[in-house]
């Protein structure tokens, strides 16, 4: 499980790559499950199997590409927990940008595949630049049981202007 990279053309698995494994399994919260079949494994489960995968593989930086899609809320805040947990650099792409304010330490606002802006959540998730962005009215401010950053959004006429920012 992700231990190719380290191995000659036939070489097999021994018990050095079996301890990796089995450490990143740990590291996952799925020991219990390493015997079953990928297929049999719930969205979150599939997930973190992915994340120990990539672990087995020893990286010094993980990529994942919405590794949320598709999973209820709670297997979302719990594989985000894992990975901001792992103390690995990561590079994530997120659409839900409540969940990238509240995981990520540092953002960049794409538009038609151009970095628009960067920088911490505070100062590239603000109004003007959502909508700039993705044509959107947008509440920015902290969460009243958090304090973290909180979105909400609005339809573009939501706040009575008259005007659209449709592009």
């Amino acid at each position: 499980m992700g231990r190719t990279p380290h191995k000659g053309l036939l070489e097999a698995d021994n018990q050095h790559d079996t301890q990796i494994v089995q450490e990143a399994l740990r590291r996952v919260n799925l020991s219990a499950l390493a015997s079953r079949h990928f297929n049999t494994l719930s969205g979150g489960e599939k997930q973190r199997a992915l994340v120990a995968r990539a672990l087995a593989q020893e990286p010094k930086l993980l990529v994942l590409d919405e590794p949320t899609n598709h999973l209820d809320i709670r297997y979302q805040l719990e594989i985000l927990t894992l990975v901001r947990g792992l103390g690995i650099t990561t590079l994530v792409t997120l659409h839900d940008l409540n969940l990238a304010a509240t995981y990520c330490q540092r953002l960049y606002l794409l538009a038609e595949g151009r970095i628009v802006t960067a920088g911490p959540p505070e100062t590239v998730l603000t109004s003007a630049w959502l909508r700039a962005v993705f044509g959107v009215e947008a509440y920015c401010g902290a969460h009243p049981v958090t304090g973290q950053l909180h979105l909400v959004f609005m339809a573009p006429d939501a706040l009575g202007t008259g005007r659209s920012v449709a592009k």
